[in-house]
């Protein structure tokens, strides 16, 4: 899928398929009148792709959503890190949640949907590399850091539930297409440097011949040591784009590699924060992510109204992750003194320095020795170990093809535009988890013991966190789209997609079925339709009406945890797993946009999604336990507008979102940290969720802004916005906790932030280029996400179990709002040198 800007050109192609809603009658009707209005203006024109694969193409004007484009040209005005940090700080309907706390790891969010590197996260976008979809097998995550910013040629975001781009576009669809030598000649090599030991060095060379060959290869290495206490990160990425074309054949083969190292100490809870603003919870957690993708695209033109295009590839992703973290099995336990019997057992094995009376929270604020004493004897290290390492690894390949044929021709004297195509995908997928329990340290660091939560233990609190899992997935899919306009202004779209998928799950630790086997086979089928219909009076402005569907199957992650009688906790296990039905969106978009002249633009709509038979993790009766289910209903609805215009040597855009995120249907689910839970002060019971109450992470209003002013031909210095209000915090879905001081800290929220980043380009010459950004100028301290939980601290950092008397038999906890940090003031400078 390609976005090009051109001059008015014939019609070509269309992308999007909804109904008209009758508020659009009204709409189109009351502008009717100016169907004639000023044809003499004559803008520049988009045309965009409406499949992932290279096709014919449509006007923008044509396309019944309000589609956001991008070039290569406005990734690197704005010097952002990588295509994520580009579209928050660009995109109208974008926010991002920084749950893992590293700059490569972000959640992005369109209009209340994710796309999120964390597995278990809910995933409603589908991202697109080359008419690839991206998004990883295991748990449909998007691993920002395996695709280079510096092969992106273009990248459209899709808003709705457009069927074209298949599974797990309920919010919308990003479609990346990458740089080719023919259209990306010459060579260059740009050198970075800056804050907290940020340096980088990216290479990059394009060409071709005249016997019809191109090429195109760009490389990098980043390395910077973050700005949170022991957060480094390393990216290392190779792409390389290889092809032959002539006047109707092109074939491409694309060739990209990663092996990233990346530290991201995850959210923070609200008193350390507030000490230290670079602090980190527990440490370390490291993800590892090695990549290969190989993709061979081509397309041919039988004629002038005839294209066919198709694909095959082949992605292996190797993920490892080692995460430092608190074990909440200890937090109600008596820690601090050991026994006799421990006292024995540690001197028996040669340790010394224990405590042998009068141990507690104030004078032993790390308490260890118990931990040790019994993982020497393997009796209760889940009740006596204050830490875990929690380990993971998945081994993912998937490949799969695709072809389309693209029809441009007259019907019943119309102009109309047909394309057809079928996909196949499989994947392959092996998981293995694992935890470890260890002690925290000083530094809120965990050192493991030789004791492991495998079941093994005596005590009768011990659990099985191991899971052993093979899934196989295979997805077959039909699709279609026409658009045939009806008469000079009116112009109609109908799409629909049909996907079927197998998906068959084999457990390592438990197999041949039951109640504590993951082993399943699960069918998923279904047929999304969508229509659209765009009304262009004028050049200068037009009118837009679209219904689509998409659907997602349920995740291994989900297929794993869904037995009511078998409850797990998340994401740290699986169990069990009856079927769950697909998440299904229903959208409607509709509004207007428009130019004024060749350098202004405006743009004005409104959307509702429904998510049906959405996928919820609700409580059970074990504190902490609970499992996936289809609980009904969620929507996400609201107005987008913005603007832009050039003036002289200044060019300004602002946007502007309003975004209502609701339940629609009650549901009972966990409360851990939550004020208002059914067990009690400090305890780990149950809300209920009512209709209405609005979905954490969401925020409710979002704005950007930018301006550019360019100094002559050389310089030229750019400042951009970002404005997000506040949301409420993960785990306080009924949106009614309230903090008392003792037994709960925080708001539970995050709350509303601005902030502003500044970037200047000088030009020494034709070769040569400095440039240099500063990111947060004004240096605020903001959080972009928040979630509920139990902490392990008290004030003074130290550990702190059973902080409070029992009650009936169970121990209150002090819980708080944990926070995502953002970034504080970052500077960085650059040298580019290009022939």
């Amino acid at each position: 899928m390609q976005s090009v800007r051109r001059q008015p050109a014939p019609f070509t192609l269309a992308i999007r398929r909804p109904r008209l809603h009758p508020l659009a009658l009204a709409v189109m009707a009351t502008f009717a009148a100016g169907a004639h209005a000023d044809d003499a203006v004559a803008p520049t024109v988009v045309v965009v792709g409406q499949t992932p694969l290279p096709g014919l193409e449509l006007p923008l004007e044509k396309i019944a959503a309000p589609v956001q484009t991008a070039t290569d040209k406005d990734i690197e005005k704005r010097r952002a890190l990588d295509v994520a940090q580009f579209m928050n700080r660009q995109l109208s309907g974008v926010h991002v949640n920084e749950v893992q706390g590293n700059p490569f790891q972000i959640d992005i969010n369109y209009r209340g949907y994710t796309a999120s590197p964390l597995l278990g996260t809910p995933q409603g976008l589908s991202v697109y590399l080359d008419g690839v979809r991206i998004n990883q097998p295991f748990g449909d995550v998007v691993s920002w850091d395996l695709i280079p910013k510096a092969a992106i040629a273009s990248m459209n975001m899709m808003p709705g539930s457009n069927p074209l781009f298949g599974l797990n576009t309920l919010g919308g669809a990003l479609a990346i297409q990458t740089k080719e030598g023919r259209s990306h000649p010459g060579t260059s090599v740009q050198l970075t440097g800056g804050s907290y030991g940020r340096r980088s060095i990216e290479f990059e060379h394009g060409g071709s011949n005249e016997n019809g060959l191109e090429w195109f290869v760009t490389a990098n290495q980043f390395h910077e040591n973050g700005w949170r206490t022991n957060s480094p990160s390393d990216v290392r990425q190779v792409f390389g784009k290889f092809g032959w074309q002539n006047a109707t054949s092109d074939l491409d083969l694309t060739v990209s590699y990663a092996d990233n190292r990346l530290t991201g100490n995850g959210l923070q809870e609200t008193r350390f924060l507030e000490q230290d603003y670079n602090s980190v919870y527990t440490q370390p957690d490291i993800t590892k992510n090695r990549s290969l993708f190989l993709n061979l695209t081509g397309k041919h033109s039988l004629d002038d109204t005839t294209l066919l295009s198709g694909n095959v590839y082949y992605r292996k992703i190797n993920t490892s992750t080692y995460n430092g973290d608190i074990n909440e099995g200890a937090l109600d336990q008596s820690i601090y003194q050991p026994s006799a019997a421990e006292r024995a057992t540690l001197t028996a094995a040669g340790y010394s320095g224990f405590p042998t009376s009068g141990a507690n929270a104030a004078n032993t604020p790390f308490p260890h020795w118990r931990c040790i004493a019994n993982a020497l004897t393997n009796e209760e290290p889940n009740e006596k170990c204050t830490g875990l390492i929690n380990r993971t690894r998945s081994d993912q390949e998937n490949l799969g093809f695709s072809g389309q044929a693209s029809f441009s021709s007259n019907l019943f004297g119309r102009r109309n535009l047909f394309i057809a195509g079928a996909g196949y995908d499989q994947s392959n997928v092996s998981f293995q988890q694992g935890a470890q329990f260890g002690y925290v340290n000083a530094d809120r660091s965990i050192t493991p013991v030789n004791a492991f939560a495998d079941g093994t233990q005596n005590s009768e609190d011990a659990f099985d966190s191991r899971v052993s899992l093979n899934g196989h997935t295979r997805t077959w899919s039909l699709f279609a789209t026409d658009t045939v306009s009806i008469n000079d202004y009116w112009h109609a779209t109908l799409s629909g997609r049909y996907n079927r998928t197998v998906v068959k799950n084999r457990d390592n630790l438990n197999p041949g079925g039951g109640a504590d086997s993951l082993d399943g086979n699960h069918v998923f089928d279904r047929f999304n339709p969508a229509l659209g219909l765009s009304f262009t009076p004028s050049r200068a402005w037009n009118a837009y009406a679209g219904y689509s569907e998409g659907s997602r199957t349920p995740t291994a992650i989900e297929l794993g945890c869904a037995n009511p009688e078998n409850p797990c906790k998340l994401p740290n296990a699986m169990a069990g797993d009856p079927p769950l039905k697909q998440v299904v969106t229903k959208t409607w978009d509709l509004g207007m946009r428009g130019q004024i002249g060749a350098t202004s633009r405006w743009n004005l709509g409104v959307f509702r999604s429904d998510n049906h038979d959405d996928i919820l993790f609700v409580a059970d009766q074990q504190a902490g336990y609970g499992y996936f289910k289809n609980f009904g209903q969620t929507r996400r609805q609201g107005v987008e507008a913005g603007g832009s215009t050039r003036i002289g040597p200044l060019s300004v855009a602002l946007n502007y979102t309003y975004l209502d995120a609701t339940y629609r249907t009650a549901e009972t689910v966990g409360a851990a940290g939550n004020s208002t839970n059914s067990a009690g002060a400090g305890l780990e019971g149950t809300v209920d969720i009512k209709s209405g109450d609005r979905i954490p992470l969401i925020p409710k209003h979002m704005i950007k802004a930018s301006a550019d002013y360019q100094f002559g031909d050389a310089l030229s210095l750019g400042v951009d916005l970002i404005g997000v209000a506040g949301s409420y915090a993960r785990g306080n879905e009924n949106n009614r906790h309230q903090a008392d001081g003792v037994y709960y800290l925080g708001s539970g929220k995050s709350s509303g932030y601005t902030v502003a980043n500044l970037t200047a380009n000088y030009k020494l010459n034709r070769q040569i280029q400095l440039f240099g950004q500063i990111n947060n100028l004004f240096d605020r301290e903001y959080t972009t996400a928040a979630q509920l939980g139990s902490t392990a601290f008290s004030s003074s950092g130290g550990f702190v179990a059973r902080p409070f008397p029992a009650v009936g038999g169970e121990y209150p906890l002090v819980n708080s709002t944990f926070l995502a940090p953002g970034a504080p003031r970052t500077l960085w400078v650059g040298i580019r040198y290009s022939l």
